[in-house]
């Protein structure tokens, strides 16, 4: 994808069609496509060709060619590629390179921040899924996420979760998981990792109109913000700036609004006791 992402930035900065890409080195539009998408085998020939046409810097060609064996290596996400849909290959792929995830989800829990019990009722109620056998495939990705973000090496990567409060009072399984869930929570709260924004119920006109929006920030500027959405029928990848401007604007407004982090984890206590 970081490859695929600079191809893209490339040739829309020297107003190249994917049409026009593809003609100059011998191939479809569509494979243009998939290479900037990370979906087609990045082949050297094929790379220096249309940095060529994109009149790429020498110095500039010689980094990005040498991301090219990094590029073709099949990553860990491909094992669960049988119940992960394209959508979710590529947000997890995001997920995996962003120094810094900003989140807010209306309906449930961000995935990073799940416990196995709430992750599984999430799945099981809101997935069209086939068979239990793929309710605990995907239980198990988002457990390999979740793990792998936690043990990340790179100091600095970080998640800025704004938690709708009204997630916290949606039961999903049954109270047991609700409290686990609520303890869980609890113990983030003190992870240098986590920081966590709880967007309250009873505040009046807080902007939340925005809906689900994950907001990848890339460190050193290896891509461009990069915005993921969904919606019940679908999921949407936002890369045109003015568009990812717009939702991180909205995303600043309701994080301003919503609870400090200290004040969120007394919430979170507090929410636990009632409960």
């Amino acid at each position: 994808m970081v490859l695929g992402g600079h191809l893209r930035r490339y040739r829309k900065g020297r107003g190249i069609s994917l049409k026009d890409a593809g003609r100059h080195i011998g191939a479809s539009e569509s494979k243009i496509s998939r290479l900037e998408t990370g979906q087609h085998e990045f082949k050297a020939g094929d790379i220096g060709r249309l940095l060529d046409v994109y009149g790429v810097v020498p110095a500039q060609q010689r980094y990005l060619m040498g991301l090219l064996e990094h590029a073709n290596k099949r990553p860990w996400w491909q094992d669960w590629s049988d119940v992960a849909t394209k959508q979710l290959q590529a947000f997890v792929s995001f997920e995996e390179m962003a120094q810094r995830i900003r989140t807010y989800e209306p309906t449930q829990l961000p995935g990073l921040l799940q416990t196995e019990e709430y992750a599984r009722a999430v799945i099981e109620a809101g997935e069209e899924v086939s068979s239990p056998h793929e309710v605990e495939r995907l239980v198990g990705l988002r457990l390999q996420r979740r793990k792998r973000f936690e043990d990340e090496p790179t100091t600095g990567k970080r998640l800025i979760a704004v938690i709708d409060e009204v997630t916290l009072m949606r039961p999903f399984g049954n109270k047991g998981v609700m409290q686990r869930q609520l303890d869980h929570l609890i113990t983030l709260t003190e992870h240098p990792r986590h920081t966590m924004r709880i967007a309250e119920l009873r505040r009046p006109n807080l902007p939340v109109m925005l809906g689900m929006t994950v907001i990848f920030d890339f460190e050193n500027r290896l891509l461009p913000d990069i915005v993921y959405t969904e919606q019940f029928d679908g999921a949407f990848i936002l890369q045109e700036e003015k568009q990812v401007d717009g939702r991180i604007k909205a995303f600043d407004r309701l994080q301003n609004a919503s609870l400090s982090h200290q004040r969120s984890a007394q919430r979170l206590r507090d929410l636990r006791e009632k409960l």
